[in-house]
């Protein structure tokens, strides 16, 4: 059994005015209400977006600190400036240096397990 030593949690509370913070796209991203209290609703996962969109804006250029999922952006984008980077052919394939590829990905990215 693993033992959790150090874990946190944490209210976030902040207050939008004529805005959608949270758009719900099966419902024509109309607002996440409550529909007993008609209170708006955030979702966990638009919660991580909102902090890694600050990151990413915040460590604009320094290494270590890129998003690997960000907005707008092309996974394969990423994977071809990993490629590049360690100069290898993306259509040959990694040719035994897939573990380098990870490797410096998630040196260069904050959201590498």
């Amino acid at each position: 059994m693993t033992t959790i030593n150090n874990c946190f949690e944490f209210a976030y509370l902040f207050d939008v005015t004529n805005g959608n913070p949270n758009g719900d796209p099966d419902a024509a991203n109309q607002p996440r209400q409550d529909y007993e209290t008609g209170l708006g609703l955030v979702t966990d996962v638009c919660l991580k977006r909102k902090i890694r969109n600050y990151v990413e804006m915040v460590k604009t250029g320094q290494s270590g600190h890129a998003i690997y999922i960000s907005e707008g952006a092309v996974l394969d984008d990423k994977h071809k400036a990993a490629y590049s980077a360690l100069g290898v052919d993306p259509k040959k394939g990694a040719n035994g240096k897939a573990a380098d590829l990870t490797a410096h990905m998630c040196k260069n990215t904050t959201t590498c397990a």
